[in-house]
């Protein structure tokens, strides 16, 4: 049975959280603060956090950098009344796999957690080479030489993405569902930018790519070396 934490501070949403997990055959552990959050999802490992944002204690933006450093990779949704491209940014930043805003859907709720439990449970390999570059899906964060080379969770993810699909060609479209699910928050400008970022740190001349090459209008394309 997988079990889902929900950290949430109304207890009335709480409570509808809970009974509509539970009856879809989820163990539900529930907390009203960012410091229980935070010790039951690192104690407890469960299969998926809902994190609202706006916690006593600790908000969620603390409590998803706190458990991206511990490197637990359980997946995040993140739940927040505030609509803010800057806020939803800033979570999925810090490690959120998913962001939801209030008032939401319960049903549409449970259907993105089950999409991103069976990404998850999809991801198979945990190890890919690439010229120098070792990417550690199961620690989230890519090495050359043994020296870790710094990524964002949503340069990881995009990354990833293009390296599993090595070969073909993606449009940003296919980028931002194929790496971000559901959240569309995230614009093809930002895939510009995160595909930018990505191409600085791994590429060893930037006018002449090796890896990740810009197809016409079209999208991108990764090339193992």
């Amino acid at each position: 049975m997988r079990t889902v934490l929900i950290a949430e501070d109304s207890p009335a949403m709480s409570r509808a959280l809970e009974d509509n997990f539970t009856m879809k055959g989820y163990n539900v552990k529930t907390v009203r603060d960012g410091e229980q959050a935070l010790s039951v999802a690192l104690a407890d490992r469960p299969d998926m956090i809902i994190l609202d944002i706006m916690l006593p204690k600790a908000n969620g933006f603390e409590v998803c950098s706190r458990i991206r450093d511990k490197k637990v990779d359980t997946p995040i949704i993140m739940l927040s009344a505030k609509d803010q491209d800057s806020d939803i940014i800033m979570g999925l930043n810090l490690g959120a796999d998913d962001y939801v805003t209030k008032p939401f859907s319960i049903r549409q709720l449970l259907a993105r957690v089950e999409a991103l439990l069976r990404r998850t449970e999809r991801s198979g390999q945990s190890l890919y080479w690439f010229g120098d570059f070792i990417l550690d899906v199961g620690k989230k964060r890519l090495t050359a030489y043994g020296n870790e080379v710094p990524l964002s969770p949503s340069e990881f993810k995009v990354l990833l993405l293009l390296v599993r699909k090595q070969g073909a060609v993606l449009t940003r479209e296919e980028i931002l569902r194929g790496a971000f699910g559901f959240t569309y928050f995230i614009s093809e400008k930002n895939i510009d930018d995160l595909i930018k970022g990505i191409r600085s740190k791994i590429e060893p001349d930037l006018n002449e790519p090796v890896y990740i090459h810009i197809i016409g209008d079209i999208g991108f394309k990764f090339e193992p070396v």
